[in-house]
């Protein structure tokens, strides 16, 4: 007022004009005008006895109100539950409320107001969930105990429970461990459960799901990231030592624990089913539960709310796989599990990521994946594809069992019958193929007789092999006559001879 009563002096003391009363006081000259137009619209006089409270009064009286107590109320419950759907904010929700009250309170008051009910309602309202935005992921402290009827051990099971943001829609289950596996298998039936999936997945640090917390790039378990994936979410891990990060998922283990785990603390369980279809029956009781303070129940809230918004399941559920690292041999293949499977041979001493399934073995570098294979359970074995081989190695690889055979039946049973023996005693009879195309290709030093007659020789010898012929042949021991008793027949059935029909 202090400025104002200054401005009236100026005018009728000093008789300035409002242009130099704005210019000394450094205020615009519209202020002042207004300031001398509310004066003389009051019929005052200067000077005034009125004090600075009076004057105030007389020159900016209050607006005429509408008594608080006559003004509608805002639905607060209806306020807080539209908040939660994707788009809406408090000025939306006041301008269809002054739509509707046009007597009603103002903007400022409508969200003071809104906020302090909300604080009163539960503590962790105060963070506003988006519809179908998170889902809170983690295990209860509590254990249930199943019990084995032939030996009578008891295992204690793990209580694994997750919680939408905004509905507060329920679900939990029983595992034997938070081990990956169960961990990865409860978010897949969760998503089942619900008919589709939230944008962000929201865990706490545990090993299954974060193997390494950070405030700002938590490292994401593999199969974790992988499972994501495949769903299309986010992992968005609560920070250390944030409570309210997770305080959804920890209210929700309570109301588990509550209405679910105290109920059957008395009960006996013999199997894991047994005891998930006892949690599914008061699981659904839970979530058909009204809400204390506000309308409706979590499944309610689940169907008007989250529901519409979910993210479509893809087609088929998420696979279990396990990831870890291996180093690329010089013969360009990986080990996993004691077995062989290749890789492009340009990834030679490379360090790759495998992911791992029941079914499949799969190859990545750099983010990319570069190989995939059927996986085999035969220790020690190979399994190649030809467009991983080097050129050269490709070409050899062209060969095979029938057409070898067939050669060798181009100049001799004898011949053909040793090419038979080789393959046969090879685990693999691709690992033969480098003697009997060496033993092939003598006839181009010698002759397709010489090396018929050297086969004879070496099927009676029992030696059946590159270097033995080619001694044979060197030393010309073909042409030397075979003791009667020592010539070999050649059956047609053997029980260590494939014949050429076997690789047909």
């Amino acid at each position: 007022m202090r400025k104002i009563r200054e401005v009236l002096r100026l005018k009728f003391d000093a008789g300035l004009s409002v242009r130099k009363i704005a210019t000394s006081l450094r205020i615009s000259s519209g202020s002042a005008g207004n300031y001398l137009h509310r004066f003389n619209a009051c019929g005052l006089t200067w000077p005034t006895a009125l004090s600075d409270a009076e004057l105030e009064r007389c020159l900016f009286p209050p607006a005429p109100t509408v008594p608080s107590e006559q003004r509608p109320m805002p639905d607060w419950a209806h306020v807080h539950a539209e908040l939660r759907r994707p788009g809406v904010t408090l000025a939306l929700l006041w301008q269809e409320y002054r739509l509707s009250h046009s007597q009603g309170f103002q903007y400022s008051w409508f969200c003071e107001h809104y906020r302090l009910w909300a604080a009163k309602v539960d503590v962790v309202m105060r963070q506003e969930h988006r519809a179908g935005e998170k889902l809170f992921v983690d295990y209860a402290g509590q254990t249930v105990p199943v019990i084995d009827r032939q030996t009578g051990e008891i295992r204690q099971t793990q209580i694994f429970v997750a919680v939408l943001g905004a509905s507060s829609y329920t679900f939990a289950e029983a595992t034997w461990s938070q081990k990956l596996p169960d961990w990865l298998g409860s978010h897949t039936r969760c998503f089942a459960f619900l008919g589709g999936t939230s944008q962000i997945l929201v865990p706490d640090n545990l090993r299954s799901g974060v193997t390494k917390a950070h405030r700002y790039e938590p490292d994401i378990n593999p199969s974790y990231r992988d499972l994501a994936e495949h769903y299309g979410v986010a992992v968005l891990p609560a920070r250390s030592r944030k409570p309210k990060d997770k305080a959804k998922v920890e209210v929700g283990v309570q109301v588990v624990e509550r209405w679910i785990l105290a109920v059957l603390r008395d009960r006996q369980f013999f199997s894991l089913g047994e005891l998930n279809i006892a949690i599914g029956l008061l699981l659904d009781r839970l979530n058909q539960k009204p809400f204390k303070k506000l309308p409706g129940s979590r499944r309610s809230a689940f169907e008007n709310i989250d529901r519409p918004v979910l993210q479509p399941l893809p087609e088929h559920p998420y696979v279990y796989a396990e990831w870890k690292k291996v180093r690329v041999h010089i013969d360009y293949h990986v080990e996993v599990d004691g077995h062989y499977y290749s890789v492009p041979y340009q990834l030679v001493k490379h360090q790759l990521e495998v992911r791992l399934t029941a079914q499949t073995v799969e190859c990545f570098h750099a983010n990319q994946r570069v190989a995939s294979h059927l996986r085999s359970q035969h220790k020690g074995r190979h399994t190649t594809h030809t467009e991983h081989m080097p050129k050269s190695h490709r070409e050899h690889a062209e060969w095979t069992p029938q057409r070898l055979i067939r050669w060798a039946e181009q100049t001799g049973p004898n011949t053909a019958g040793v090419i038979a023996y080789i393959l046969e005693r090879r685990i693999h009879p691709q690992h033969g193929f480098r003697a009997c195309l060496g033993i092939l290709r003598l006839s181009k030093q010698h002759s397709e007789e010489r090396l018929e007659a050297a086969c004879q020789r070496a099927l009676a010898l029992g030696a059946c092999s590159y270097k033995s012929l080619e001694s044979i042949l060197r030393q010309g021991l073909e042409r030397l006559p075979l003791a009667q008793q020592n010539l070999p027949l050649l059956p047609e059935e053997h029980i260590n001879l494939r014949g050429p029909g076997y690789y047909h």
